[in-house]
């Protein structure tokens, strides 16, 4: 799925749009143990309880493609009886009133899902008649030839509120406040089948995760079954050593700033793409190429590649830049710089000692005082 159609689907979460048939729910405490379980008709639901379900829909859909959405294909084997995929759309032809296959599911979630406290488990079934558009991109809502019907999952984990002192109005004074168990945003979700191309896909589904280091395999494993992308942190870290390898002594201050200016160039160029802009193999060899020319460092290119990303494997362009600051660490020294402004950093040998300058416009401030820059400081008399 694309930027587009995450939007599309999230913008069903509203009273006016809303597609939602039924909601279930299942409340699991920290022993592992079904404290509650419920099966309502979503519009049943007061007012104020559905705006709040509402928001936890929105959050499972929220976040970067790749870092926190991450598109997932379905092996044939599971499509067969008796797999995850097969069992998914049991469950969603039920529309969640077989209480049976509703057991099941939360068993699945309960017996994989790696979380110590009480969390609630949160699914709805959905029927959302698809406008068709015009050569203009603009909805036809008279035009819908399908119905996407859909199931989205939602875990969230349920934390005790914090104590504290209250104001009871009817007693008029002020006593300890009394703590409830509070279902915080999502942690884990999923939305199936997945809207591909603006269509029902059954050989593919959406998963959310709220840490993009956090995927939890076993249960992508156990409930779903699909095939597992390489994390927006793995990503990153096959680039590094990617990186590494190949450039070895090329891989100076300047370079590194060169590959970091360049893969932002690149996200920006592509930032009204629909899709998450990716490299492949030939895209990093060209940029590495401008680093290193075309000497002994990239004989060995398509080797490390292979080893770190996959002959066809591609790195999420975002997953690899850093969009908002570049970093410098030292043993002792961590330093932060807006990313457009790593040209302020340069490295030099200064007295025989390899140093890191960082060029000065304006005033400097330390521990929140504001002091002159070198050169420019006053007598001061005592």
């Amino acid at each position: 799925m694309n930027k587009k159609e995450v939007l599309e689907i999230r913008k069903q979460f509203t009273p006016a749009n809303c597609a939602i048939t039924r909601i279930s729910g299942c409340y699991v405490d920290h022993e592992k143990e079904k404290r509650m379980t419920s099966k309502d008709a979503f519009l049943s639901l007061p007012e104020e309880v559905a705006f709040k379900y509402f928001d936890i829909f929105k959050r499972t859909l929220s976040g970067s493609l790749g870092k926190n959405l991450l598109n997932m294909e379905f092996p044939t084997e599971q499509e067969s009886p008796d797999g995850k995929q097969e069992f998914l759309m049991r469950l969603r032809k039920s529309k969640l009133t077989d209480i049976e296959l509703l057991d099941e599911f939360y068993d699945k979630i309960i017996e994989s899902y790696d979380y110590a406290e009480n969390y609630y488990i949160v699914l709805i079934h959905a029927m959302y008649d698809i406008p068709g558009k015009g050569t203009d991109g603009a909805e036809i809502e008279d035009a819908s030839e399908e119905v996407y019907e859909f199931l989205l999952c939602s875990i969230c984990p349920v934390q005790l509120s914090k104590a504290g002192l209250t104001y009871n109005v009817e007693h008029d004074q002020i006593e300890n406040r009394i703590r409830d168990w509070i279902v915080d945003k999502p942690d884990k979700g999923f939305l199936f089948p997945a809207f591909n191309e603006r269509t029902t896909d059954i050989h593919s589904v959406l998963y959310y995760t709220k840490k993009s280091a956090d995927l939890q395999q076993e249960l992508i494993d156990e409930v779903l079954g699909a095939g597992i992308p390489k994390s927006a942190d793995e990503q990153k870290e096959s680039f590094k050593y990617l990186v590494q390898d190949v450039m070895k002594e090329q891989l100076n201050y300047e370079n590194v700033r060169f590959l970091h200016d360049k893969l932002n160039e690149l996200v920006e160029e592509h930032a009204e793409d629909p899709e998450p802009f990716e490299v492949d193999k030939n895209d990093v060899r060209k940029i590495l190429q401008e680093c290193v020319g075309d000497g002994e460092e990239l004989t060995a290119y398509d080797q490390y590649y292979n080893k770190y990303v996959g002959e066809k494997g591609k790195l999420l362009a975002t997953n690899i830049a850093e969009m908002k600051t570049f970093n410098l660490r030292t043993p002792n020294v961590n330093i932060k710089v807006d990313s457009d402004r790593a040209d302020l950093v340069e490295t030099k040998v200064i007295d025989g000692r390899p140093c890191v300058v960082i060029a000065v416009d304006g005033i400097i401030e330390v521990n929140g005082i504001d002091v002159v820059t070198v050169g420019k400081a006053k007598n001061h008399e005592v």
